[in-house]
């Protein structure tokens, strides 16, 4: 029997070209996005706007399928993670983060990560595969249904995912078309709804492919810093090797400029590690940095983990990071640190990865920068070898 098509990650795009082969309208597109990702159906039988006979014939070559969930564990500040498997022995976590009337959610996008940052505990795992648009926006679907915001009637959970951040485990722009792909899911009207103010993309410099992310998304833009120059950069995150700090300021530049609205800022996100980076001189050295760029900063604590030596800063030095900040014109705040309870603040998710090699990191950056740049153009998927 050959192997059924998984309608969980199709865009409106690819939803409508897979029921033009079947013979079908394309609006059945827009049924289909509804009946999963607002109301929660993964049964095609359940789908009563929709004909009998298509059901059965939807029944026969395709499905709804959901990644499995391990394990759900809830902090006592009221954060929900995720353990999920994807196969081959791997799991991935996602993180639900209520706040007031805001419900964020931070997914992963690869099994692992190849980038090693040193202050990153999915880094030390080491990395296996990307994940596939089904096994991201699934993520979406079943924090979301995890509330009772899946439902026929519109939701009526306590809680609802508002915004979706991709900072999880991996580099988004290493997976960038499942990455794109999920992000339309998201922001499609028949799928989450979510603004494109709401969804943002976190990277650490994968240059080439931010150069082309415009084409394709205007979801907000957050940039993975830690450091105001290159020297110390280079030690925190190995990708400024290859991208240094100029050139990636420059892209993220060149992005924001390129949306449709004017008055969006990227988010500067700065680790603070005691001793390393949080000192006054490198405060005042990142606020001449930026002062070209239109930001806006976010600190965050760094969260201590098992392989890493490096310690939470002080709070005294954390505010008096902030305040240098301040005092130079920048909208400056701290992240909170969230779910430390059940290691899922940030910096702490570390999921599963059974081949922890970090084989296809130098592979896959190469052929990043050789993607064509040809307009409408998603590139092929980057094969890991």
């Amino acid at each position: 029997m050959p192997e059924k098509v998984n309608l969980m990650g199709m865009s409106q795009g690819r939803m409508e070209a897979f029921f033009e082969s079947l013979g079908e309208k394309k609006f059945r597109a827009a049924q289909l996005l509804k009946w999963i990702h607002q109301m929660g159906v993964s049964d095609f039988q359940q789908m009563s706007n929709i004909s009998k006979a298509l059901r059965n014939r939807l029944g026969e070559v395709a499905e709804i399928r959901a990644p499995e969930v391990i394990e759900q564990l809830d902090s006592s500040d009221g954060t929900r993670k995720f353990l999920i498997r994807v196969g081959g022995g791997n799991a991935i976590e996602a993180v639900f983060i209520p706040e007031g009337e805001r419900g964020t959610l931070c997914v992963s996008s690869q099994v692992g990560c190849s980038l090693d940052c040193s202050f990153c505990s999915t880094g030390k795992q080491g990395f296996n595969r990307d994940l596939t648009s089904d096994e991201i926006i699934g993520q979406v679907w079943i924090a979301a249904k995890s509330f009772g915001q899946l439902q026929e009637d519109g939701g009526r959970g306590d809680r609802k995912v508002t915004n979706v951040v991709l900072m999880g485990m991996g580099e988004p722009l290493l997976n960038f078309e499942n990455v794109v792909e999920s992000m339309h899911l998201m922001m499609n009207d028949n799928g989450y709804g979510i603004s494109k103010r709401r969804v943002t993309l976190s990277t650490s410099g994968v240059v080439p492919a931010l150069d082309r992310l415009g084409k394709y998304t205007d979801a907000c833009l957050a940039i993975s810093l830690h450091a105001p120059n290159d020297e110390l950069r280079n030690q925190l995150v190995p990708i400024n090797k290859k991208y240094p700090i100029a050139q990636l300021l420059d892209s993220a530049r060149r992005y924001i400029e390129g949306l449709p609205d004017s008055h969006r800022k990227i988010t500067i996100e700065y680790t603070l590690i005691d001793q390393l980076n949080d000192r006054p001189e490198h405060a005042h050295e990142l606020a001449e940095l930026l002062k070209d760029v239109p930001v806006k900063i976010n600190l965050i604590p760094f969260n201590p983990f098992s392989l890493s030596n490096y310690k939470r800063v002080s709070n005294n030095a954390m505010y008096r990071f902030q305040q240098i900040l301040i005092d130079a014109g920048y909208t400056t705040t701290i992240r909170t640190t969230r779910g430390d309870d059940i290691d899922a603040a940030c910096g702490q998710l570390a999921g599963q990865v059974n081949d922890r090699t970090k084989r296809s990191q130098r592979y896959k950056l190469d052929q990043v920068a050789l993607m064509s740049a040809e307009d409408g153009v998603i590139p092929v998927k980057i094969v890991n070898q």
